[in-house]
């Protein structure tokens, strides 16, 4: 049997059109397309990230600065602000740039958000007290370097973040509470006001004269220059004891002033009796021999 060569030829249609040919411009028209519509994706997918990262960026540079601005915004919570402003704004960027290339957004919105809640039940302790760490760093029942009691637990306040109040005890402890205990139970803030009454309780036998006590501790308090003069100094009687009469005495002063006047006002009245020979009544045991 004898072979014979066959030679490709290009196949024409009725028309007399080369389809080969129009089959490579069509190709080639596809491709340019695709060519021109990625590169518009690209494009835009670029311009929205770039915009995105610079309103992002302005955003948390201004929230940050509302702290220098405004005295009630503490620089922690401006700086807190700042950064969910920052990533809230990057992740619907990034949402959008994604939307550009295709990829469907609704899913992924649904994955974050599901995340989200999971990682929420888990640190929802944590959660609280970052959202009590807000609330007092907003309203500020207390600043660093105040005498607070919170708690339960009394001491000066070295710092306030979001998440904890770390006070420091008369005796130097360290003590750490957390936001969600202390915004949730009563708080004591001893140096929240300028002045603060310091009160006092002597006692006296039932043979000395009343009188001439309460003259004796208003006259030995208002040597004390801490002491304010108005309001001035206060004394009552204010029981009857079993083996005494006891005198209330209410001063006024600074309240960093507060221990000094109370240790010196307990020691200076002392002497003062020891002096005028009024006693103070005191538990003893008597022998009695038979």
């Amino acid at each position: 049997m004898k072979l014979t060569n066959i030679t490709a030829q290009p196949i024409t249609n009725a028309l007399g059109v080369n389809t080969q040919e129009l089959l490579s411009k069509e190709t080639v028209n596809n491709i340019i397309e695709r060519a021109i519509d990625t590169g518009t994706s690209v494009a835009l997918a670029a311009a929205i990230f770039i915009v995105g990262l610079i309103v992002a960026g302005s955003v948390r540079k201004a929230i940050a600065k509302s702290s220098d601005k405004s005295k009630r915004i503490d620089t922690t919570l401006a700086n807190f602000f700042a950064s969910i402003a920052y990533y809230g704004i990057m992740a619907v960027v990034v949402i959008s740039v994604l939307g550009r290339f295709g990829v469907q957004t609704t899913s992924l919105v649904a994955a974050l958000g599901a995340a989200t809640l999971a990682i929420g039940l888990a640190l929802q302790g944590t959660l609280s007290s970052l959202a009590a760490g807000v609330m007092i760093i907003l309203f500020r029942p207390y600043k660093i370097g105040d005498f607070v009691e919170v708690a339960g637990q009394a001491g000066s306040v070295k710092d306030v973040n979001l998440f904890t109040t770390v006070l420091a005890t008369g005796d130097n402890k360290k003590i750490i509470v957390p936001n969600s205990s202390a915004w949730g139970d009563i708080i004591t803030n001893y140096s929240a006001n300028d002045n603060r009454r310091v009160d006092f309780t002597f006692s006296i036998d039932y043979e000395n004269d009343i009188d001439t006590a309460m003259k004796l501790i208003e006259d030995t308090l208002r040597k004390d220059t801490r002491v304010h003069k108005d309001p001035d100094v206060f004394t009552g009687v204010i029981g009857h004891g079993d083996s005494s009469i006891d005198i209330v005495t209410r001063v006024w002063c600074k309240g960093g002033d507060y221990w000094g006047v109370y240790f010196d006002g307990m020691k200076n009245v002392k002497e003062a009796f020891d002096k005028e020979n009024i006693s103070i009544p005191y538990p003893h045991i008597v022998q009695v021999q038979r």
